[in-house]
């Protein structure tokens, strides 16, 4: 289009009333508009925003330039300081509610590939816009800030130092950013908040703050590694929202422990909860703002609550989770005394399945420094509990954890707290009958005579560690007891011989099969064919055997051979401890 024809249109706008100007007018100053930005003449568009004659125009239409201001100040940095400039003029004489509505579906549209340097060059102008709005101002904050989160939630979290610090896709300079921007707001409700009743705006604008605080809680901080000896830039925006909270008047344990979430019906449900479970993890590991917390609770209530976060951050598979989940547990379990947890608290839903959250961290979990972390908190769940919570808790991990490693370890948590039991000697739930339907759930076999003794082979022998250190007890027992354990030790050890038996059988069978295929092998022209006949295909701990190496087959199935001697010869020890006991009781 000519300099002519442009300089008509405009001469016709000027001439034009606000109310009969047309969409197609709107659109045909925003393509101008775009135009010149395109062509390289950001100072010429300047010059007219800011010429007093066309202020009527700019008034009208002005709001159509944001968004071609916005991204060309983005894309190109030689104009970017003349597209601010004439941003800023845009905010001066166009209607804030009108600019806002822009900001929105700038926000809304924005370019995938420069989301942080849009957020960051936009903020400040909408800051001010925001604070200029005479009425809604609290909706319209929290319109804007959840459009502007949800881009945000599209960049990826920084995980380890070296990517913090290189801040690639902007989302640290974001947080910061973000903090600056909801600041005059935060002051606002701060002061409406001291007022004695406060109006419905003024707990709008409250409601808004949280929604952000809890949304920041989620992304990106539950996301990323907090440090407390690192001050990096996510550290800091966790400690500006940790702030943030008790300066609007918001309970820190109101909101942990009394779900008072729950007033703010806009707040969404799985938000929430994943929002306080990091708000419990950075209020009592790193311990940021602790100090405004009440110091009333005591342990066993603030674990008792906790274990719903808990429960929430090891139900997911993600390593930031699991790690805050993992440190939290076991902070609310130090403060707890030894031998204290009652029993009633496992009939709880949390203090069920946060456990067993934890057990699947054990055996599934890809990671061996949360593999290890899991186990020592474990362990010092277990020691919390009292000795008939012990005894319950031991009974419900060998009934559901199916796994060998995990049930040889409780095996073993049984043998020690026996002994401690007989140290102090009180404890019924240990010495007494109550230990029986332990032991029977000790002294099994999942599948019977056809158990893969190989994959089971940690439990069994712990099995029969226990029985042997038990039936060496027997002045410790009374007669009822040590009646029923030679009885249960008879049918375990009556069952564990026939599935040694088939085991060995098996075993050996398939290390002469193996032989024979390697002769065959040997024998091969090629040397990529391969052998007709394979192992049965059968489990040991995370591997298959059909998929190692003939070598590594061989050792394996030798070395199963050497583990059902070892077996054989407690059992065989085991057999003469007991004749030994009897013949002193004869």
């Amino acid at each position: 289009m000519n300099e002519d024809k442009v300089h008509g249109i405009i001469q016709r706008w000027h001439d034009t009333p606000e109310e009969d100007l047309k969409p197609e007018d709107y659109q045909q100053f925003k393509n101008i508009g775009a135009a010149c930005l395109s062509g390289g003449d950001s100072e010429q568009l300047l010059k007219f925003v800011q010429d007093e004659k066309n202020q009527g125009i700019v008034k009208s239409m002005g709001c159509g330039l944001l968004a071609p201001l916005v991204n060309e100040a983005v894309r190109n940095e030689k104009s970017h300081e003349l597209c601010q400039a004439a941003i800023t003029q845009l905010i001066k004489t166009c209607s804030p509610k009108t600019l806002l509505e822009s900001f929105l579906e700038l926000i809304e549209d924005m370019d995938p590939g420069a989301i942080s340097e849009t957020i960051l060059a936009l903020l400040p102008h909408l800051q001010t816009v925001l604070l200029e709005l005479d009425e809604n101002q609290a909706a319209c904050l929290g319109l804007a800030l959840s459009a502007l989160q949800k881009q945000l939630s599209r960049l990826p979290v920084p995980y380890t130092r070296q990517q913090e610090e290189a801040d690639e896709h902007g989302l640290c300079r974001c947080c910061v950013a973000l903090a600056m921007f909801t600041k005059p707001f935060i002051e606002g409700a701060k002061k409406k908040q001291d007022s004695c009743d406060p109006t419905a705006e003024e707990d709008q604008l409250k409601a808004e703050i949280l929604q952000f605080c809890m949304r920041s809680l989620k992304e990106p901080l539950l996301e990323a590694e907090l440090n407390r000896d690192r001050k990096s830039t996510l550290w800091l925006f966790a400690v500006e929202i940790m702030d943030i909270l008790p300066a609007i008047k918001e309970s820190l344990s109101g909101l942990l422990f009394s779900s008072s979430l729950r007033k703010f019906s806009m707040m969404d449900a799985s938000l929430s909860k994943e929002s306080l479970a990091c708000l419990a993890y950075l209020l009592f590991v790193p311990l940021i703002n602790i100090e405004s917390f009440p110091a009333v609770f005591s342990p066993v209530f603030i674990l008792q609550c906790n274990m719903e976060h808990i429960n929430q951050l090891l139900s997911t598979k993600k390593e930031s989770h699991l790690l805050k989940g993992l440190a939290l547990f076991a902070k609310s379990l130090e403060r707890v005394e030894d031998n204290s947890l009652p029993v009633g608290l496992l009939d709880l839903k949390s203090f069920y399945s946060a456990p067993q959250n934890l057990r699947q961290v054990l055996t599934d979990c890809p990671f061996q420094h949360l593999r290890e972390s899991g186990l020592k908190v474990f362990q010092l769940f277990i020691n919390k509990l009292d000795a008939e919570a012990k005894h319950k808790f031991f009974r419900c991990m060998l009934r559901t954890s199916h796994h060998a490693g995990v049930e040889s370890y409780i095996v073993k948590n049984i043998r020690s707290q026996i002994q401690l039991s007989i140290k102090s000697n009180a404890n019924k739930w240990l010495l007494g009958m109550e230990l029986l339907p332990l032991l029977e759930l000790v002294l099994s076999l999942p599948q019977g005579a056809e158990t893969d003794l190989l994959t089971n082979m940690d439990k069994v022998m712990e099995s029969l560690n226990l029985l042997r250190y038990l039936l060496m007890q027997d002045k410790e027992l009374n007669a009822d007891v040590w009646e029923e354990l030679c009885r249960i030790k008879d049918e375990y050890l009556k069952m564990l011989r026939v599935c040694i038996s088939m085991s060995r059988a098996y075993y050996s069978a398939e290390m002469k099969a193996l032989k024979e295929d390697q002769k065959l092998k040997a024998k091969e022209a090629k040397e990529h064919a391969r052998s007709t006949r394979w192992l049965k295909s059968f489990t040991v701990k995370t591997d298959k055997v059909t998929h190692m190496s003939p070598e590594v087959q061989y050792q394996v199935l030798q070395s199963a051979l050497v583990t059902f001697d070892l077996m054989e010869s407690l059992i065989v020890r085991i057999d003469e401890i007991t004749e030994e006991k009897l013949g002193t009781l004869h």
